[in-house]
């Protein structure tokens, strides 16, 4: 008896570890490294918008972001008043997250990224008193972790300056010129392999923002919005909004 019950020990214990491994589930598929299949999930939207139909005389905006279609007023001369509420801004912040927020809307147009393009518009932002990061907007979007934004925007000390935010996971932020008036024209251009950022106070010179590779996929989307990340809400005016499949001549001087 004493040799025969630690070999039925073994053979129980041999039994039972074969039914574990006939019974345990494969192994899922997302832990293949940098497969194709997985960095495209990681970078799927959370925020992809839904169609909308608003023409204006040179852009035709087809996706709505955060029901950005029902907080923008168009008129006959071509120029849009575009509603903002409370907190809401768009930012993927590159330390602890207690900063982001993807709650701005946008409205966006698609772009045909194989060709030159080009978004322009005169913009007027809905500055206030304690509007601390107000501003009036262009955009360049794939989805809610990879686009970049050209805003009119009120800084912490009250001033209103040009800004740029690039987004690929998480944003950077760039503080640009003061502009002392409450407009400014701005501009994004693109010759298929590099995206610019210009601004210009008479439309006529001029001045560069930021430049870099454009490595963003075939189709993509541009468009307008407004954000008010502390105040309470306002309304940010556009003007001339015009998407075209050209590009400036020149990148340093934007003409």
């Amino acid at each position: 008896m004493k040799n025969v019950i630690p070999l039925l020990s073994a053979i129980l214990g041999t039994l039972l570890l074969e039914s574990c491994t006939e019974n345990k589930a494969p192994a899922a598929a997302t832990d293949t490294a940098a497969s194709p299949g997985a960095m495209a999930a990681e970078d799927t939207a959370r925020v992809s918008g839904r169609p909308c139909d608003i023409k204006l005389a040179g852009i035709h905006f087809t996706k709505a972001v955060n029901g950005a279609d029902t907080l923008t007023t168009t008129d006959a001369q071509g120029g849009m008043d575009f509603r903002v509420g409370a907190k809401k801004d768009f930012f993927c912040d590159p330390n602890d997250n207690k900063l982001s927020n993807n709650t701005a809307p946008i409205l966006l147009a698609q772009v045909d990224n194989s060709k030159p393009f080009t978004l322009v518009a005169k913009v007027t932002p809905g500055f206030t008193a304690k509007g601390t990061y107000n501003a009036g907007v262009l955009y360049l979007y794939v989805n809610d972790r990879r686009w970049q934004k050209h805003c009119f925007e009120q800084d912490e000390r009250g001033n209103h300056r040009i800004v740029s935010v690039r987004t690929v996971g998480t944003s950077d932020d760039n503080n640009h010129d003061v502009v002392t008036g409450p407009t400014a024209y701005m501009k994004i251009s693109s010759d298929t392999r590099t995206v610019a950022s210009y601004y210009s106070l008479d439309q006529k010179t001029w001045q560069l923002v930021r430049l870099y590779k454009n490595d963003y996929p075939a189709t993509l989307w541009a468009g307008v919005s407004a954000q008010c990340p502390v105040d309470t809400g306002t309304t940010s005016r556009f003007e001339g909004i015009s998407l075209t499949q050209n590009s400036v001549k020149d990148f340093r001087m934007g003409n």
